[in-house]
């Protein structure tokens, strides 16, 4: 079978046919999810036995659709299943910064083996370029993921995206994981004035606060108001 088909069904499969079941049942989750998590493991089983290995990516996809699916229909709560995207990118983001430390192979190959193909040269100059000028620093990200955390235990942020272009890094934040972005926190890398260096953004890319301290800035922005 064509790889790129077999990617495209392996893919696009599970998910086409939860929205089936899920539109098709009043939108109920109880009846979308266990054939999500059927289609999932024939997904992954289709993928070894076709290539004898299973990528990093959707097997650990396929592990926490299989446990999260599964919490949320014992306990009847959908909470569970909207933390999977989330667990998802914390997993990714401590992999890459811990990863250095425990293989000198580029973390981003070996988490991503061939679902998404690069060249060690490639990924290392993207590392290079990403830790010294394209992310957050250690410290902003703390500050932001502290404000995260705080407002996710109020019930006010659902799910967050990271986006990185040459020009900024955004931090994009969700109330539910099937929507646009309420907000973004922003840090511009060559801002036109040092007020524009951070930014809070809506939706639609309208700034909405801005100052040149990430701290000072979450810390006199009223989410509430917003």
């Amino acid at each position: 079978m064509n790889k790129s088909l077999l990617k495209f069904i392996t893919d696009v499969g599970p998910l086409a046919i939860f929205f089936f079941f899920y539109y098709n049942s009043d939108k109920n989750l109880k009846v979308a999810i266990p054939p999500l998590i059927v289609a999932t493991i024939i997904s992954v089983l289709l993928v070894w036995i076709l290539e004898k290995k299973v990528p990093m990516v959707p097997l650990l996809g396929g592990i926490l659709i299989t446990l999260f699916g599964g919490l949320t229909i014992y306990f009847d709560n959908p909470i569970f299943i909207y933390m999977k995207p989330t667990i998802i990118n914390i997993l990714f983001a401590l992999a890459l910064f811990f990863g250095k430390y425990f293989t000198n192979e580029p973390v981003l190959k070996l988490i991503l083996g061939k679902t998404l193909p690069m060249s060690d040269v490639v990924i290392n100059n993207s590392n290079k370029e990403q830790n010294q000028r394209y992310f957050f620093e250690k410290k902003e990200l703390k500050i932001i993921l502290d404000l995260y955390a705080k407002m996710v235990s109020e019930g006010s942020w659902k799910d967050y995206g990271l986006s990185i272009s040459s020009k900024r890094v955004s931090f994009s934040i969700f109330k539910n994981a099937a929507e646009k972005a309420i907000y973004n926190i922003c840090k511009n890398f060559k801002p036109s004035n040092k007020n524009l260096k951070y930014l809070i953004t809506d939706r639609n890319g309208k700034i909405l606060n801005n100052a040149y301290d990430l701290e000072i800035l979450l810390k006199k922005t009223n989410w509430k108001k917003l």
